[in-house]
C-alpha cells in the first residue's frame, strides 16, 4: 500500500472521475472509495481510462454497515467489483462497526472468505477502537484499521493495537477537514522546510511507523501539493510539537456503535 493515497469521500459523479484520473496522472497509486460513497463506478471508470497499469494501482473499498452479515458480505463484494469493473480489489474493509446483523467474529470470517475467493487481496476494518481491533485480528490477519487521525485527535491506543496486530493505521481526514491548513504551528514548521502547513501535517502522519494517509483534495493544485509531503522529513522535536496539538477534536462519529462488538 503506497503511504500517501487519494480519498474520494464526498466526491460524486463526474467530479470523482476527473479527480481520480488526475490523481493517477500526478503519481498517486492508492485510491480509496466505499460502497457508502456512491462513486465506485466513477473510480473504476477512471482506473480503466488511465494509462497507469492496473497492477500498479491499489484500490480500497468498504462494505456498507447494513451488509455486515454473511449474505450481505458475500453478495455486496461482487457487486462492488462489478461497479468498479475489476476482478478484485487490493483491500476490502468493514466500514463502521455499526448496524451489523452478526457477531464481530462472524463478520471477519465472512470477510476472510472474500479474500480466499480472490475478490480481495487483503481485508481490514475501519473506525474500530483498540479493543475491536484486537478481537478482529484474533480471527485472521488484517491489513489495516482506517480511522480519523490528525494532529488534533490523538489515537495512541488504536495505533498501538494496530502495531501489536501487525496492521497499518490508515488516517482519513488527515488534514482535519481543512483545520490543519490554517494552523500557526504547522505553518511555522513549514517555513523551515519551504513547505505548507498541510504538507507538514501529512509529513507528521507519514513520519510515524505503520501510518498511511489518504487526504481528499477536490482541486488539482491541492492534489499536487499534497504529494510534496513525501519529500519532507521532520525532526523529532517537530514531531513532538505537532503531537502536542491533540485536543480530542473528532469530526466523524458513527450514529450507533454495536455494544456487543466492543
Amino acid at each position: 500500500m503506497p503511504p500517501l493515497g487519494f480519498g474520494t469521500w464526498q466526491l460524486p459523479g463526474q467530479a470523482c472521475y476527473e479527480s481520480v484520473l488526475d490523481a493517477l496522472a500526478l503519481g498517486y497509486r492508492h485510491i480509496d472509495t466505499a460502497q457508502m460513497y456512491g462513486n465506485e463506478e466513477e473510480v473504476g471508470r477512471a482506473v480503466a481510462d488511465s494509462p497507469v497499469p492496473r497492477e500498479e494501482i491499489w484500490i480500497t473499498t468498504k462494505v456498507l454497515p447494513q451488509h455486515l452479515h454473511a449474505d450481505g458480505i458475500r453478495n455486496s463484494a461482487p457487486e462492488s467489483l462489478a461497479r468498479l469493473g475489476l476482478d478484485h480489489v487490493d483491500l476490502l474493509l468493514v466500514h463502521w462497526p455499526v448496524f451489523g446483523k452478526a457477531p464481530l467474529e462472524e463478520v471477519i470470517r465472512c470477510m476472510d472468505e472474500v479474500r480466499t475467493r480472490g475478490q480481495a487481496r487483503n481485508i481490514g476494518v475501519s473506525n474500530f477502537n483498540s479493543r475491536q481491533v484486537a478481537r478482529a485480528a484474533a480471527v485472521t490477519p488484517l491489513f489495516t484499521n482506517q480511522v480519523e487521525y490528525h494532529p488534533y485527535l490523538a489515537q495512541p491506543a488504536v495505533l498501538d493495537a494496530c502495531r501489536t496486530a501487525g496492521m497499518k493505521l490508515t488516517a482519513y481526514c488527515p488534514l482535519a477537514q481543512g483545520k490543519a491548513v490554517h494552523d500557526p504551528l504547522l505553518a511555522e514548521i513549514g517555513d523551515a522546510h519551504n513547505a505548507s502547513a498541510a504538507q507538514v501535517c501529512l509529513a507528521w502522519l507519514l513520519g510515524q511507523d505503520s501510518v498511511v494517509a489518504i487526504p481528499k483534495a477536490a482541486s488539482a493544485n491541492n492534489r499536487r501539493a499534497n504529494l510534496g509531503a513525501l519529500d519532507i522529513t521532520l525532526s523529532e522535536g517537530d514531531m513532538k510539537r505537532i503531537s502536542g496539538l491533540a485536543n480530542s477534536l473528532r469530526l466523524c462519529d458513527p450514529p450507533s456503535v454495536r455494544p456487543e462488538w466492543d
